[in-house]
């Protein structure tokens, strides 16, 4: 009886904290996720308040966190929008990869970690974020500029790419044998490529199955399948974020807009909850220690992230201005460098410290980046505003993309 008073409090506690924070966040237009951070490192072992009792159901809340942070992204795609980003930007999602993958692969064999910690680092600085990135464009009034297909086109193949990583970085940690990991490589893209195939040919028909005008029926077989396939996914050593992404793309825009709607809430307190125990497990005392490398691989992947949004978005045409608004977006980190630190923590330990730093730079510098690279590229070159080197106008903010060229 004593431990589960305990453990309510401290829930309580963690949850009116974690509200407080949002707020605060919200009102100086940030993204919370660093605050976030901060309170599980103020919580964790080494921080100002331990926690003791709640920490199992804080472990499980985060584990669901990720589920739905995956569903939730899974579900803003079609089936169809996936292929035609396949086809038309996949030289993009390359240059993504080599620029912002390799300072990370690179700075981990440096510093000592070895293969295994080089690919879990390299990671952590590829994948750009998904969530404070739409929220960006959306505070910006940057929806219908051009150069938005470009990044959301960048951001889709990076999640893609993430069906195929997890799977590979899992086997990986656990150790398994080269026989052992390609056969789990096999089964996820054999997953994923049936799962793509059942939504473009059979959509309607899992729709269907699964749709419900009653609201409290959507929420639970929607919540209900993507936990069951999140842990068939975990089983077989696939990722139970990949399984709750390949769920979300699965479902028609009708029920996914149904599902949206109603898993919202439960997202943002679950990832919440998430980031939150990232933190717990990292001991404050550590980060001093890594705060130079990190600042070093955050300039770095800054520039990379803004070369990259450059070069995809002069491949598709899209005016001088519009290609460093693009760069600019790209920079935030966020959840998926977390997800793929706190995969590798146990196995590398030292990944914890140096993620929660680069994170925590990143997150804050991202939206300054996405604001203020294009006024800065244009005073450095002395470009005016307007016309093809400048700020696009109305109509090529709403003109189509297409890339090439």
């Amino acid at each position: 009886m004593h431990n589960t008073t305990a453990m309510l409090i401290e829930l309580g506690a963690i949850i009116l904290a974690l509200g407080l924070l949002g707020r605060l966040a919200g009102r100086v237009g940030f993204s919370p996720i660093p605050l976030y951070l901060l309170a599980g490192l103020a919580f964790g072992h080494g921080g100002i308040l331990p926690l003791q009792a709640s920490e199992e159901f804080v472990a499980t809340g985060a584990e669901i966190g990720v589920i739905l942070l995956l569903l939730m992204l899974g579900l803003e795609y079609s089936a169809s929008d996936l292929v035609t980003t396949l086809k038309t930007q996949y030289p993009s999602g390359a240059v993504d990869f080599v620029l912002n993958a390799a300072p990370g692969a690179v700075a981990a064999l440096i510093l000592g970690w070895g293969p295994v910690g080089a690919i879990a680092l390299a990671g952590v600085t590829w994948i750009s974020s998904s969530g404070v990135i739409a929220k960006v464009l959306g505070d910006l009034g940057r929806v219908g500029n051009r150069e938005t297909p470009v990044v959301l086109g960048v951001l889709v193949l990076e999640d893609l790419a993430m069906a195929v990583y997890l799977p590979i970085l899992t086997a990986l940690l656990a150790g398994v044998s080269l026989a052992g990991g390609s056969l789990t490589l096999l089964i996820s893209l054999g997953t994923v490529g049936a799962v793509l195939y059942i939504a473009l040919r059979h959509g309607r028909l899992v729709s269907r199955a699964v749709s419900s005008d009653n609201p409290e029926m959507l929420l639970l077989v929607v919540l209900g399948l993507t936990l069951l396939v999140a842990g068939v996914a975990q089983h077989l050593q696939v990722s139970a974020a990949v399984g709750a992404f390949l769920v979300g793309i699965a479902l028609s825009k009708e029920v996914a807009d149904g599902a949206h709607n109603l898993l919202s809430p439960l997202r943002d307190l679950f990832a919440a909850v998430f980031f939150v125990f990232f933190g717990l497990h990292t001991d404050p005392s550590n980060i001093p220690h890594v705060l130079v490398p990190a600042l070093a691989l955050a300039v770095v992947t800054v520039f990379t992230k803004i070369g990259t949004g450059y070069w995809a978005a002069r491949r598709a045409g899209v005016s001088v201005a519009g290609r460093w608004r693009a760069g600019g977006t790209l920079v935030a980190r966020g959840e998926f460098s977390i997800v793929i630190a706190g995969l590798a923590v146990g196995t590398e330990p030292r990944i914890g410290p140096l993620a929660t730093a680069y994170v925590l730079i990143l997150v804050v510098v991202g939206p300054l980046a996405a604001r203020w690279t294009e006024p800065l590229a244009r005073r450095l070159t002395r470009r005016p505003p307007g016309g093809p080197q400048g700020t696009d106008t109305p109509a090529e903010q709403t003109a189509p993309v297409h890339a090439g060229g």
